[in-house]
């Protein structure tokens, strides 16, 4: 377990010393007055990470990030309790509840009983968890329709592919890992049917809720295997869907030898891992940060509540990257032809759709 406390306190005016400024045929000087020092927010924000740990460069990282800025803007300390593996879970959840946190956000679906019980335990502290919905007047979700944007990554896919054959793959089949899977080849599908292609998606039946999982959300050797496989079947974009199992995912595209495109999730990851942005298409955002940091900063003045804060692509909860280094290698209408699609997702003349949408 790893313990990370940043202080942001506000710093309050130097005092200045008065001293009797003794000047030829002048009197001293009056005596300055000490400003008053401004009083420090009694306000505790934590938090605790899934398995992935805050250096994941993905889902954990943007969740830290969030906390870090409402901290900083607050000028207030807090926690961030990684999470070695799931057995973690509650035994963190209930140290910062000891601790006396007044917030506690707990980062991803598999810490929802562990937000449950600690949550229906301790009713003067409010809870917030990111991509599951625990029900509890002190419990405030924090989700995204990713199946949305995950949407615009296969549609950019299918137009960029050359094989006609894309690929994806998750880490555990959970909600927040399958709504990507969904999107991605829905999109591909609205693809073919509005400009006469045929590329393939493999990794993930929509119909059948089956796919290609490696287990985990760590990068390594099921990681690494499971995108040779798809890889092997001619793949040339590939959306690994699980925080670090991208690091696997560019090993084995650079093993490959081939020009094989990788897409990103949550975070822009040409920008949060500069080691594989000349891998990277696009990534399917997810503005987790924004989300966490809007949490943060309502608890702390008092405006805490528990409906559900949802991110889509009409509040820009979620969305799409830029193709970055891609730019000059996609279709010159592609990005015009995303701007109608989500155009069309907003105004509900696209239909996207997916089990895990939030609410439904």
């Amino acid at each position: 377990m790893i313990n990370t406390t940043r202080k942001r306190a506000f710093s309050g005016l130097a005092l200045l010393g008065a001293s009797a400024l003794v000047l030829a045929g002048c009197a001293a000087a009056p005596e300055e007055e000490a400003p008053e020092e401004t009083e420090a927010l009694d306000f505790y924000p934590c938090m605790v990470s899934d398995a992935g740990g805050f250096d994941d460069r993905s889902f954990n990282e943007a969740a830290f990030n969030g906390l870090e800025e409402a901290a900083a803007e607050l000028g207030v300390e807090f926690n961030a309790v990684e999470s070695a593996d799931e057995n973690a879970y509650e035994p963190n959840v209930e140290g910062l509840v000891a601790e006396g946190c007044d917030i506690i956000i707990t980062v991803g679906f598999l810490l929802a009983e562990a937000t449950a019980n600690a949550s229906a335990a301790n009713p003067d502290i409010n809870f917030a968890i990111i991509d599951e919905f625990v029900e509890g007047d002190n419990v405030k979700p924090i989700q995204f329709d990713t199946v949305q944007a995950a949407f615009l990554a296969g549609y950019a896919a299918a137009s960029y592919s050359e094989t006609g054959v894309v690929g994806t793959f998750g880490g555990i089949q959970i909600p927040p890992v399958t709504i990507f899977m969904d999107g991605f080849v829905q999109g591909v599908e609205y693809h073919n049917e509005v400009n006469g292609t045929d590329v393939q998606a493999l990794g993930w039946d929509f119909e059948g809720q089956t796919g290609a999982f490696t287990g985990g959300f760590a990068p390594g050797t099921e990681a690494l295997t499971t995108a040779q496989g798809l890889i092997d079947q001619d793949v040339d974009v590939l959306l690994p869907v699980g925080g670090p199992i991208y690091q696997s995912a560019a090993e084995a595209i650079r093993d490959s030898g081939r020009d094989i495109a990788l897409i990103g999730v949550d975070s822009d990851v040409y920008v949060s891992d500069p080691s594989v942005a000349d891998l990277l298409l696009t990534s399917v955002l997810k503005n987790i940060a924004v989300g966490v940091y809007d949490v943060v900063i309502a608890a702390a003045n008092g405006d805490f509540e528990n409906s559900p804060y949802v991110g889509t692509l009409e509040n820009e909860g979620v969305g799409l990257a830029s193709f970055h280094d891609f730019e000059s290698l996609v279709d010159a209408e592609l990005s015009g032809q995303i701007d109608e699609v989500i155009a069309g997702i907003i105004d509900g003349s696209i239909e996207v759709t997916s089990p895990a949408t939030p609410g439904q």
